[in-house]
């Protein structure tokens, strides 16, 4: 039928397992009308012992949970419950390294008010790193990140993610891969779809919270600097700081950690390989599959 599921596909909605195929919701739906739900990314890996384990399902979880709250979507779920029906869909599914989508969305309504219900839909498929895995050219977008003030923008919202789509295509039409965007404020926000990291004399910048969505692979980053002693700081830095950068790359849970070719005209100048991004990007393979995170030299 599609990249994403076939007839044979199950889903989870709503506390029951069913096929994907044959399931469906209201057209009517307050989500469908004003983009008004909230979602999460989330990836399964088989690790070194075999077991499929879906990497820190408990943050994604508390996340969404976060994000419905922050634009008033009621959330009467167990996270626990929602957990234990993610595995469930992999095993129903046959799948072991995979992409986990839940959405939680509205029924319908045609007022512009909070909603006084809510659905909760799981699905999961076979995806590769969404961004490929070639080095990239990026683009700064002419599009912004929406204001903080105009939006929760450390929620992770569907509607939201309009924004992310004109920026991506007018990337995509101008011959990159992805687009960078920057803050209301004029200084580097993120990627459409992927927060930023670069590397300058021997020690990485990210940007700091609160124009960004707080991204839960940015964090694991953060985690493992700190574990293998590389410096890290966040802060906010122009587009003209960033084209001195020594390399860069940009990480989320689809895309995993890309690396950065270049951005505009400015290309990287420090060799992908040896640097501290190439040494992280291993670091976090190794973290979702279960290695030590010093374990190797070569990605698995």
């Amino acid at each position: 039928m599609n990249s994403y599921y076939d007839h044979q596909t199950t889903i989870y909605l709503n506390g029951e397992f069913t096929r994907a195929a044959t399931a469906s919701t209201d057209l009517y739906g307050q989500s469908l009308h004003y983009g008004y739900a909230a979602f999460e990314g989330i990836r399964a890996y088989k690790t070194v012992g075999s077991d499929v384990r879906i990497f820190k399902a408990e943050a994604h979880y508390e996340r969404l949970k976060r994000s419905c709250e922050l634009i008033h979507i009621p959330y009467p779920f167990d996270n626990n419950e929602l957990i234990e029906a993610s595995y469930k869909v992999l095993e129903l599914n046959n799948l072991q390294e995979a992409y986990i989508r839940p959405l939680v969305y509205c029924p319908p309504g045609m007022t512009l008010k909070a909603a006084a219900a809510s659905h909760i839909f799981i699905c999961a498929w076979n995806w590769g790193a969404y961004l490929g895995d070639k080095m990239l050219r990026l683009m700064t977008s002419s599009y912004e990140r929406p204001n903080p003030k105009a939006f929760e923008i450390e929620s992770k919202s569907s509607g939201l993610y309009i924004n992310s789509i004109l920026a991506s295509e007018e990337a995509r039409r101008k011959g990159f891969d992805e687009a960078l965007l920057l803050d209301a404020h004029g200084f580097v926000a993120e990627a459409a779809s992927a927060n930023l990291f670069f590397e300058k004399n021997g020690k990485m910048y990210t940007p700091a919270l609160g124009n960004i969505l707080p991204g839960i692979t940015r964090a694991t980053v953060i985690e493992l600097c700190r574990e293998m002693n590389i410096p890290v700081e966040e802060k906010l830095f122009t587009i003209n700081e960033l084209k001195t950068a020594d390399a860069a790359f940009v990480c989320g849970t689809g895309a995993e950690i890309a690396g950065l070719k270049a951005l505009d005209e400015y290309e990287f100048p420090l060799p992908w390989e040896g640097s501290l991004c190439q040494k992280l990007q291993q670091a976090y393979k190794n973290r979702v599959t279960g290695r030590p995170v010093s374990a190797g030299a070569t990605l698995v």
